[in-house]
């Protein structure tokens, strides 16, 4: 990598805010515009969870721009859903109060706003949902209900209990969905709101109904905790898993 790092950090990110009717609130968005952007173009689209995680922690905008500019990296835009932590697991969890109205937002709402005001393409496979933990849950829950708009996930450590095994396995057929899908080997033992869980576990059941259903599937285990110094070190393979030629 170029020794001159400035120019990986010279690309454009907008803060926008969208008014929801489902949430009955509005929902702050960060929006990367790749380098040389250009509004008679058209673009893939990374939806983000945790947006402001994603960009802050995971680097995601600096990770796009290097690989666009050194690694042959296919120029997407990437749309980070900032999520207020007090409702994170009411809006992310298959069973919170708040679930259903949040995959209503993203879908009917969020969608048809980026493509209103960016020129991103509008084929399901031109779309990908990206999360950690319960970002992965909540988007992997996404593309089963609006199979018609999502099939292509990046999931770090998703946290994928039985609720959403049993969704799982609800379907016939998953060969139309296609997921980077990848688990720390150091993450048995994960504390959250609910109880502490054995995520590699989980994963590893969950990849086996994926494989059961021909779901596209890269699974990778690799030493790592629930953190997202793990999930950072991953952003680039996973962009580059989607948007360029495989693994870098």
């Amino acid at each position: 990598m170029d020794s001159d790092l400035s120019r990986f950090y010279k690309r454009t990110i907008e803060k926008k805010t969208i008014s929801s009717t489902f949430l009955n609130e509005e929902r702050s968005l960060r929006i990367y515009l790749p380098p040389g952007y250009n509004e008679l173009l058209t673009y893939p689209v990374i939806y983000c969870q945790d947006g402001e995680e994603f960009f802050n922690f995971g680097r995601i905008a600096t990770f796009m721009t290097r690989g666009i500019l050194d690694e042959g990296l296919e120029p997407a835009i990437i749309v980070g859903v900032d999520v207020n932590i007090v409702n994170r697991t009411a809006e992310y969890a298959p069973d919170g109060d708040r679930h259903q109205a949040y995959i209503s937002f993203m879908a009917e709402e969020l969608v048809p706003w980026v493509e209103q005001h960016y020129p991103v393409r509008t084929d399901r496979d031109e779309r990908i949902l990206a999360g950690d933990s319960l970002g992965a849950t909540v988007s992997l829950h996404l593309a089963l209900r609006y199979d018609d708009l999502f099939c292509k996930i990046i999931s770090f450590s998703g946290a994928y209990l039985k609720s959403t095994q049993q969704a799982l396995a609800e379907h016939k057929d998953l060969s139309w969905l296609q997921m980077f899908m990848i688990i720390g080997t150091d993450e048995t033992s994960v504390a959250t709101e609910r109880g502490t869980f054995d995520f590699v576990l989980e994963n590893r059941l969950t990849k086996e109904i994926l494989d059961q259903k021909q779901t596209k599937l890269l699974y990778i285990e690799k030493p790592g905790q629930h953190l997202w110094g793990f999930w950072q070190k991953e952003m680039s393979d996973a962009l580059h898993y989607f948007l360029g030629d495989g693994i870098s």
